[in-house]
């Protein structure tokens, strides 16, 4: 018999939620709980959760000063490692997770907005999390920072624009640079919003450019379906 797990987000602006992430949720019947930092809602005790996906947002892990609430966020992630919460990390999200296990987070060499393809490295050839992942597919990504791949972790995907995509610690914690869970809605939302970041460059596309590949979301989703499969298999 399945698990019913108490699921709980961290979403950072309004335009960022779970995506192709709730109808999962929904179709396996788990519990869905969510802290909106933007309306100053503070996170619950970690005994009521099982598993924590913390979400993107265009701020950085560096701006404390601005949104004041990172830093507490930081520290409740550090407790949920030591407590061995399953985790997911997505962007901004996968970014704090890199950052309070110890790597660095910085100005990536590029930034990186449109659909791009990520390879699968050695050890993610390997990986049963992301199995249902061919070597190579387009994603979408909206990113400019980039994580350092923390120490004890698996480096299991990587893209010409950003050698660290994805990793794996502990085989509970899952970071990911870009964005599985990405649905035409939520990309919409994303231009609509910070749509001023499409500026000419090698590896952003233009806003017409995203729109034309949108349908490359449901292999994305597929994909996120299968590892969180995965994951909750090995939270049973």
């Amino acid at each position: 018999m399945k698990k019913t797990l108490r699921i709980h987000y961290f979403q950072h602006v309004p335009f960022e939620g779970l995506a192709c992430i709730e109808e999962w949720i929904r179709q396996n019947n788990h519990q869905l709980s969510c802290t909106q930092f933007y309306l100053q809602e503070t996170p619950p005790p970690l005994s009521e959760i099982d598993w924590l996906i913390v979400m993107g947002g265009p701020m950085g892990i560096y701006d404390d000063d601005r949104y004041p609430y990172l830093k507490a966020e930081k520290e409740y992630l550090k407790r949920a490692v030591a407590q061995n919460k399953t985790m997911l990390g997505i962007c901004l999200g996968a970014q704090l997770l890199a950052d309070v296990l110890g790597a660095a987070v910085n100005k990536g060499k590029h930034t990186e907005i449109g659909w791009f393809p990520i390879r699968k490295t050695e050890a993610g050839k390997s990986s049963g999390l992301i199995k249902l992942m061919p070597d190579e597919m387009p994603v979408f990504h909206w990113h400019g920072d980039q994580f350092e791949i923390p120490k004890n972790s698996v480096h299991l995907i990587e893209s010409e624009a950003c050698p660290n995509q994805a990793f794996l610690y502990n085989d509970n914690v899952l970071g990911l640079q870009f964005h599985f869970e990405a649905t035409p809605e939520s990309i919409h939302g994303m231009i609509e919003h910070v749509g001023d970041e499409l500026v000419p460059d090698k590896f952003i596309q233009s806003d017409q450019e995203i729109r034309q590949q949108l349908s490359k979301c449901e292999q994305s989703n597929q994909v996120m379906f299968g590892l969180l499969d995965q994951l909750a298999y090995a939270t049973n």
